[in-house]
C-alpha cells in the first residue's frame, strides 16, 4: 500500500491495503477504499479530491484532476475520469451512473438493513 495524500478526513477506512495506491489531492471524512485501487494523476494534471463518505471498490481506478463528491459509491473495477455529482452510485469502464445513493448507508443485510456503515 502506498498513500501520497496531504490531507485525510478522519475515520478513512483502508480495507485489505493489498496493491492499493493513493495519490490524491484530498480524502474527506468517513471514506471507505478496498483493495487494488488505484487513486492517481497524469503527469500533467493535478490529483484527485475525494469527498465525504465516498466508498471505493475493489480494482477501481480514479485518475486525473477529477472531484468525487459526497456520498458517491464507485463500484468494484469501475474506471473513473470524469466528475461524479453528490450522490451517484457509478460503475463500468469508464465509469457511469448507475444508481443514486438515498440513505448514505452500507448494509451488510439488505432484508433487516443491519448496518455496515
Amino acid at each position: 500500500m502506498y498513500i501520497n495524500t496531504p490531507e485525510i478526513g478522519p475515520r478513512l477506512f483502508i480495507q485489505h491495503g493489498f496493491a492499493t495506491n493513493i495519490s490524491a489531492l484530498k480524502i474527506g471524512s468517513d471514506c471507505w477504499i478496498n483493495q487494488q485501487v488505484t487513486i492517481g494523476y497524469t503527469f500533467d494534471k493535478k490529483p484527485p479530491t475525494i469527498g465525504n463518505g465516498v466508498r471505493i471498490s475493489a480494482g477501481t481506478k480514479v485518475i486525473g484532476n477529477i472531484k468525487i463528491e459526497d456520498n458517491v459509491i464507485i463500484a468494484a473495477n469501475a474506471a473513473v475520469v470524469k466528475d461524479i455529482e453528490e450522490n451517484d452510485i457509478v460503475g463500468g469502464v469508464p465509469a457511469k451512473k448507475i444508481g443514486v445513493n438515498i440513505e448514505h448507508k452500507l448494509y451488510v443485510n439488505t432484508k433487516n438493513k443491519e448496518e455496515i456503515l
